[in-house]
């Protein structure tokens, strides 16, 4: 019998992943909000993997409590995850998935990219995904895994801030709204700059944003963690001097 999956956060997502972890033949144990993680632990000391799938509000404080049995483990799929956030955790060599699938409640998951997974549970990920019918690819290098990880982030952060502004879908963003979308990506990537201590290449990055877009059209441009996002974003920009003037407008206006 197979190690059994740590599935942490039984969401959307997270059940979306222990349905193809199911499917391949791995026990799956759930650990919810209530679950004391330790307890589980000391019971299941050496699973296969552990997927943590909480929301982004939640992430920091769920890698600072991980058993220390399980960190050698873990798959992370959150939105706005770089390297420094397992790496503040203690945690050196996750797998990590950003994940271009949305699932809603009572809705199937609708695809915008297949998803790149990097790390040494990948094909398991990889497999699980299959299983359920989404498409994910395999990446080559950590460097490969922090451009998909920032243009994850830019996509989020650009549609989401640009749409506090001005509304609508990722198309009407694009084509009739271009000067506030890329005057926000800019503001954005110097704030991925500072987070990742590093030059990214902003022209392979807009051109991804671009593909990411036109992988969905009519999607959202602001969801409900919009002003969160915002917040955040100003945060860093604070910690690290960054002038994001098109952001500090933005949220002049709408927080």
């Amino acid at each position: 019998m197979k190690d059994p999956i740590i599935v942490i956060g039984l969401g959307e997502l997270g059940s979306v992943f222990a349905r193809g972890f199911l499917r391949l033949g791995y026990p799956v144990q759930g650990v919810s909000r209530e679950m004391d993680s330790a307890v589980i632990a000391k019971a299941i000391p050496n699973p296969a993997a552990v997927l943590i799938a909480v929301g982004e509000a939640d992430i920091t404080q769920t890698l600072k409590t991980l058993p220390q049995e399980w960190k050698d483990k873990v798959i992370l799929l959150q939105n706005e995850l770089l390297p420094r956030d397992w790496k503040a955790a203690e945690i050196d060599n996750p797998t990590v998935i950003s994940v271009w699938f949305e699932k809603k409640k009572g809705m199937d998951s609708k695809v915008v990219l297949p998803s790149p997974i990097f790390g040494a549970n990948a094909k398991l990920v990889f497999d699980a995904l299959s299983q359920v019918d989404l498409p994910s690819f395999i990446l080559d290098s950590e460097e490969e895994l922090t451009y998909e990880l920032v243009r994850k982030n830019l996509y989020i952060l650009t549609t989401n801030i640009a749409g506090l502004e001005v509304g609508g879908n990722v198309e009407g963003l694009a084509n009739e709204h271009a000067g506030i979308m890329n005057a926000v990506a800019n503001d954005v990537l110097d704030i991925q700059d500072w987070l990742t201590d590093s030059s990214n290449e902003r022209t392979r990055l807009m051109s991804g944003l671009i593909e990411a877009i036109n992988g969905d059209l009519a999607h959202g441009c602001m969801g409900r963690s919009a002003p969160a996002r915002l917040t955040r974003a100003i945060g860093f920009a604070d910690q690290a001097g960054l002038e994001v003037a098109t952001l500090r407008d933005i949220a002049e206006k709408h927080l």
